[in-house]
């Protein structure tokens, strides 16, 4: 018994190790499942918990059996630790280099600690230990300025002088140094660029769909709905890894024309973003997206829950799903070639697109409309509101009164906003629309196309003799109080009402000179 112990001790010693960095994170736990049943290496997970925990799928199917053989082991890694680095990826032949913050948080030093300095700690790691080949999991978003769309681009793209944000930013950053540091200490390295990964497991795209359903919000589609977007189902992602590693490995001119190169990864179906969404969320029994909104009327909003967020997030804010970058991500076309992939690393996806979205619906079974949780009573939204007009625009209780008053904030925006008119010139023409508005309405017929218009009485502009008076009064005490603040200055006395004027008068000319689109211009 002890020397079969030893003996299999001995075959796990000999055999050859891989590492995974953020080895728990989605997809990571979908390579490191496809590498269990390779079984060409042992595979190490390092991440940033103390410890593993096992999914109850995991510790009964290949990963827990693994662990007892000695198959797989976990280690405790911060990347932003070298040290750490150093002891996860000792021994290793090939480390997949998977870990990455959360790419919703614009923090950007979080990111610049985890996408380059972290990845900086993994390559000298490799270096020092003579690990042989590293790949590292980038992202299309490298190439993305936030402006203009992609439509079956190739490798060929620059990096743009200036990213989405700064996960993207750092990706880049990050992806560079993996591609030059290709050739040193015999290391050769790689980048693989997965677009939209979506599969069993994901905690981001597909919960972030259902709650957005629950809270009446999946309705809306943001720019004209026809941008199409290149999606990769994970298994297909672990397989690019696979195909890498297996590139990087062979010999002779396979391995140098693969390594030092960056690779595009999809399920080479292009499909419009929103149509996807549908399909997912009709799928799960939700409401599909109709309601198309304009870019111009979400990026402000956007604009502001991101300034909100910057201050409150030290405070427990969770994060938010309506972002700048998301906002641009969600409206441009994002397909991209994978010829590259295909001819140098062997790459072709291996579940086609309408078998990975079966799957991952039948995953998500759990978040399914019929089983989501009914509550008793009224919202907390609907108590906080109450009823009236006010709560029946915002709560979608009337659809016809939500879609006229979004109508008409985008009118404002556009015509006061963006335009660049100075406080003073907007608030002038707000005066003369809203008095050509009230003549148009005066003399349009009671019914257009079968639609009643309901006309503002006369008795709405007539004012009562009380009021009359009072609006005199009020005239003449202004006006009194003006000549006697002019005689006081000129008097010479009376410096504190000086001031008070000279004051008015900086503020008044500010206000000529100020424009409303630097309220909501954020750089």
């Amino acid at each position: 018994m002890v020397e079969a112990q030893q003996h299999h001790n001995s075959e796990v010693a000999e055999r050859r190790w891989c590492v995974v960095t953020g080895g728990r994170g989605f997809a990571a736990r979908h390579l490191v499942q496809m590498l269990l049943r390779l079984d060409t290496f042992c595979v190490r997970i390092a991440d940033l918990a103390p410890s593993i925990i096992f999914d109850p799928s995991e510790q009964s199917g290949a990963l827990g059996q693994a662990f007892q053989s000695g198959r797989a082991s976990y280690v405790s890694a911060d990347i932003r630790d070298k040290s750490q680095v150093l002891k996860a990826c000792e021994g290793a032949e090939v480390v997949f280099h998977m870990a990455a913050p959360d790419s919703s948080i614009n923090n950007h030093k979080l990111h610049q600690s985890v996408n380059v300095q972290g990845t900086v700690n993994v390559i000298e790691s490799c270096v020092e230990l003579k690990v042989k080949r590293l790949i590292y999991t980038s992202s299309p978003s490298v190439v993305f300025d936030g402006v203009n769309g992609t439509l079956n681009g190739d490798e060929s793209l620059p990096y743009p002088t200036k990213h989405n944000d700064s996960y993207s930013a750092t990706k880049a950053d990050g992806e560079a140094l993996v591609i030059k540091a290709n050739g040193v200490n015999g290391l050769l390295t790689c980048c693989v660029r997965p677009s939209g990964i979506f599969g069993p497991g994901d905690n981001l795209f597909v919960p972030s769909l259902v709650n957005a359903a629950r809270a009446g919000k999946s309705k809306f589609i943001i720019g004209d709905g026809n941008n199409m977007y290149d999606f990769t189902y994970v298994e297909n992602v672990a397989h690019a890894h696979i195909c890498a590693e297996r590139a990087l490995a062979s010999d002779g001119p396979v391995a140098l024309k693969a390594a030092g190169q960056a690779y595009f990864i999809t399920n080479m179906e292009p499909i419009k973003i929103w149509e996807i969404m549908a399909l997912i969320l009709h799928g799960l029994g939700y409401e599909r997206p109709k309601i198309k909104v304009p870019v111009s009327i979400i990026m402000p909003i956007a604009h502001l829950v991101e300034a909100i967020y910057t201050v409150l997030a030290p405070y427990g804010m969770k994060v938010l799903q309506l972002t700048p970058s998301r906002v641009r991500l969600l409206s441009c076309n994002r397909t991209f070639d994978c010829s590259k992939a295909n001819d140098l690393l062997g790459y072709s996806p291996v579940v086609p697109l309408k078998e990975g979205l079966t799957r991952t619906i039948d995953s998500y079974s759990h978040l399914r409309a019929e089983l989501s949780r009914r509550k008793d009573g009224p919202s907390k939204a609907s108590i906080y509101l109450g009823s009236g007009r006010v709560s029946d625009i915002l709560l979608w209780r009337d659809k016809r009164q939500t879609l006229a008053t979004m109508l008409v904030l985008w009118a404002i925006y556009s015509y006061f906003v963006v335009s660049g008119h100075t406080i003073i010139t907007a608030v002038s023409k707000l005066v003369v629309g809203a008095s050509i508005l009230l003549f148009l309405h005066a003399i349009s017929p009671v019914k257009i196309l079968g639609y009643t218009i309901k006309k503002v009485p006369e008795s709405k502009f007539h004012l009562s003799k009380g009021m009359s008076h009072k609006v005199a009064l009020l005239m003449t005490s202004s006006w009194n109080y003006a000549v006697n603040g002019l005689k006081s200055l000129c008097c010479g006395n009376e410096w504190l009402a000086y001031f008070k004027v000279v004051f008015s008068l900086i503020l008044l000319d500010l206000l000529g000179a100020f424009s409303l689109q630097s309220l909501f211009t954020l750089d």
